[in-house]
């Protein structure tokens, strides 16, 4: 059959066969995509915002939980004040969990959260109303009875949480599966693609390429001008051109799979971190609550209160890994306002005096003149100053030496600069290492987060401005950060 077709015919074929293979994977990718993208933007919309709601409203109740029981301890009105902020907080959110459900079932499992919540509102407050009046027995007694309506509570949260966790779980699994059928077909158009092209070339160079080149040197081989030649050309750059088109749409196709690929880590990333937040933080505050209740409350001795003080340390460590993920993952936008870079210096040096003199860290300013203001966040570029000269003191450890020189400068292309370097006494840092210092999650210490140097360069670049390091063995370690003294606000530019 293939045989008794003309040479046209079956050019036609291959050609055609080609461009139908071509748009099919291109069609399929765009279907994909758009099959993604629906899925994820439902995902956010929906599952996931409803998700975070569930996690509030838990984090409310616990919170407001923990108050009664502080209160019915000391009785300090200040605990009833964080109860209603709490108590607010928790109707608002129980709001925004109405207005997201969806179907009957989510909205009726709203409506029996807000009655129950209703209920233990009653039996809560008539708890507090006996511990205002004296009645310590009966409070506690009723305060006994009011954790049975809390679990109950609880657990409707709970099951509220765990239903969005399974269609986002469900949503995991569509896209997977949607992965899987486009790399299937992916993996079955590639050969079928390269197949219709080796057809095509044998074709154009046994049939058509080898018969005109024979024609040209039987007849006038020296004639490079021959109009068949030129004929021939342009057919092979038709062919070219084809080929290139093939390539690019798989490439293409392999870009919208990492892609795709690339987003769901990102969407799980996401919700890792928002799940790690709350595990992580609402036990922190507890602990932090309850050990300042014991300090107030308990005659400690020595040898406890060092004990508390090592606690409350580990504690704050683990806050702050837990703040650097959150703000490296989700930065905050800069507060722009006028302020010589000088007075947050002054700011950062106030703040870390107490730890300098733990680490017996001399620290000089060199200072001809308070530096000209720029519009910068203040609070932000605390937090580099108070981040470089905390890595210097704990590589310096003990009596060691801090210098920061202020200056201005002029650089070509930026104009006007102001310049901040900050030079410290300590051994260096090796030359192995220097270029990976800035990268995110890369420390030399073993309990570092490696996100401290990244987010100050993150922090200082959003100002418009560079922050560099110079460092030789033995010499110290010097962090010079550059910013420019036009006025600039975040988000648009005005010369001064």
């Amino acid at each position: 059959m293939w045989k008794r077709l003309s040479l046209q015919s079956r050019i036609f074929i291959l050609l055609g066969a080609l461009i139908l293979t071509a748009v099919a994977g291109g069609l399929v990718t765009v279907w994909h995509t758009d099959a993604i993208d629906s899925l994820v933007t439902d995902l956010i919309n929906q599952n996931v915002a409803s998700y975070q709601a569930a996690e509030r409203l838990e984090s409310s109740l616990l919170r407001q939980k923990g108050y009664v029981t502080y209160f019915s301890l000391d009785q300090d009105p200040e605990w009833l004040k964080k109860l209603e902020e709490h108590h607010q907080d928790f109707l608002v959110w129980l709001e925004r969990a109405k207005a997201s459900a969806n179907n009957p079932f989510m909205s009726g499992l709203m409506e029996e959260i807000g009655e129950f919540y209703t209920k233990y509102r009653q039996g809560r407050d008539q708890v507090i109303a006996f511990y205002q009046q004296g009645q310590r027995e009966a409070g506690a007694e009723l305060h006994r009875q009011l954790r049975q309506q809390f679990q109950e509570l609880f657990q409707l949260c709970d099951r509220y949480k765990l239903i969005h966790e399974r269609r986002i779980a469900e949503a995991k699994l569509v896209s997977r599966f949607q992965a899987k059928v486009i790399t299937h077909t992916a993996l079955a158009l590639i050969p079928g693609i390269a197949v219709l092209g080796l057809l095509l070339g044998y074709t154009l160079v046994k049939q058509i390429l080898g018969p005109i080149r024979e024609l040209l040197r039987e007849t006038n081989p020296t004639d490079l001008a021959n109009p068949a030649l030129n004929e021939v050309q342009a057919l092979s750059q038709e062919v070219h051109t084809l080929r290139e088109d093939v390539d690019l749409a798989q490439s293409q196709l392999k870009r919208s799979q990492v892609t795709l690929v690339q987003s769901e880590k990102l969407a799980m990333v996401g919700k890792l971190a928002a799940g790690v937040a709350h595990s992580i933080r609402n036990p922190l505050t507890s602990v932090k609550m309850r050990l300042y209740s014991m300090r107030r409350l308990l005659n400690l001795t020595p040898e406890q209160q060092e004990d508390l003080e090592v606690i409350s340390q580990e504690i704050r460590h683990i806050d702050t890994i837990v703040r650097n993920f959150l703000e490296y993952s989700r930065p905050p936008k800069l507060k722009m306002q006028q302020i010589s870079p000088s007075t947050v210096v002054d700011w950062a040096l106030t703040l870390l005096r107490p730890r300098l003199e733990s680490f017996q860290v001399a620290v000089t300013v060199q200072r001809r003149q308070p530096l000209p203001e720029i519009w910068a966040d203040p609070d932000q570029l605390k937090e580099v100053l108070v981040n470089l000269m905390v890595n210097a003191c704990e590589a310096m450890e003990k009596n060691g030496q801090i210098t920061i020189i202020e200056e201005e400068d002029f650089l070509a292309g930026i104009g006007r600069v102001v310049r901040i370097r900050l030079q410290d006494s300590g051994p260096g840092i090796p030359p192995a290492i220097q270029d990976k210092i800035f990268q995110p999650f890369f420390s030399s210490k073993e309990e570092g987060t490696g996100l401290g140097l990244s987010i100050a360069a993150r922090i200082i670049e959003e100002h418009g401005g560079s922050i560099r390091m110079e460092s030789r063995p033995g010499q110290g370690a010097a962090f010079i950060l550059t910013l420019p003294l036009r006025k600039m606000r975040y988000g648009n530019h005005l010369n001064s």
